[in-house]
């Protein structure tokens, strides 16, 4: 257990400043996205006043408005963050073959089971997506605290949480409002960086023709999750199963796909990955 929390950390620690990076970046376009937005009405309200006299009324707008304004540049640095999240998904793993000295024979050589490898690189994946999530999220706090300091409160009204979070499109989506939809979402995500994972261990093990293996592996896992959702007709009422039912095989399929990624993950780093 301590051998894999220490390569939890290294994993973290040599992701940290790509991390960081993101973090810094996120805030300097949605800052820079409400700076604008209050910069711009303020422009609009003034022009207004100068054409038509200050007896003109103005409607208040909340912070959930800004966003949804902006939503272009608060879209931006999550969209970068998620395309950075899977490229490092096969990135940990190359990186370590690849690089100098193919740092991945050290680690296999390490006195630890090897499995704790794979988990110690899942682990630290899960931690970057929900250590992100949870950054935005705080951080959306502090850009509404900022913004009722610096709009005047006649140009603004209250707004709850969840207003701001469905403001925008992206934030709708990676924090889903419903518990269920949300273990959904990301209980997906997950078992699809355990197959991609997995996918990497064969490529790796079989070389050219591992390129074929991994590819049928990973259509193999696609096919199972899908198929009780395509196949058996979960939105028909006239099939053969009722959808609770169907659910309760999706979720067998899904514990099966996550049972098989790591037992094979295990075996090829056993048996068949040699240093």
């Amino acid at each position: 257990m301590n051998r894999y929390l220490k390569l939890v950390h290294m994993e973290i620690n040599r992701f940290k400043f790509v991390l960081a990076g993101l973090m810094g970046l996120t805030v300097l376009c949605q800052f820079g996205a409400m700076i604008w937005w209050n910069m711009n009405e303020l422009s609009r309200r003034e022009a207004t006043i100068l054409q038509f006299g200050s007896s003109v009324m103005f409607a208040s707008n909340s912070f959930a408005d800004m966003i949804s304004s902006t939503q272009l540049l608060f879209f931006i640095p999550m969209l970068l963050s998620i395309g950075v999240l899977v490229i490092y998904v096969f990135l940990i793993w190359y990186r370590d073959w690849f690089g100098r000295n193919t740092f991945i024979y050290r680690l296999l050589m390490l006195p630890t089971a090897r499995i704790h490898i794979y988990y110690a690189k899942i682990t630290a994946i899960l931690m970057f997506v929900f250590g992100l999530i949870s950054f935005q999220l705080a951080l959306l706090s502090v850009e509404k605290l900022v913004f009722n300091l610096i709009v005047p409160s006649d140009m603004r009204e209250p707004s709850h949480f969840l207003d701001t979070i469905n403001a925008n499109q992206a934030l709708a989506l990676l924090t889903p409002g419903n518990f269920d939809q949300f273990l959904i979402t990301y209980g997906l995500g997950m078992i699809a960086v355990l197959a991609i994972c997995t996918a990497i261990l064969i490529e790796r093990s079989y070389r050219r023709v591992g390129i074929v293996y991994a590819i049928l592996y990973l259509a193999i896992c696609c096919w199972a999750i899908l198929f009780p959702l395509i196949g058996l007709g979960r939105n028909n009422d006239h099939g053969y199963l009722y959808p609770n039912e169907i659910f309760i095989i999706e979720i067998v399929a899904c514990v099966g796909v996550i049972a098989m990624s790591v037992w094979l993950a295990s075996r090829l780093l056993s048996k068949k990955i040699t240093v």
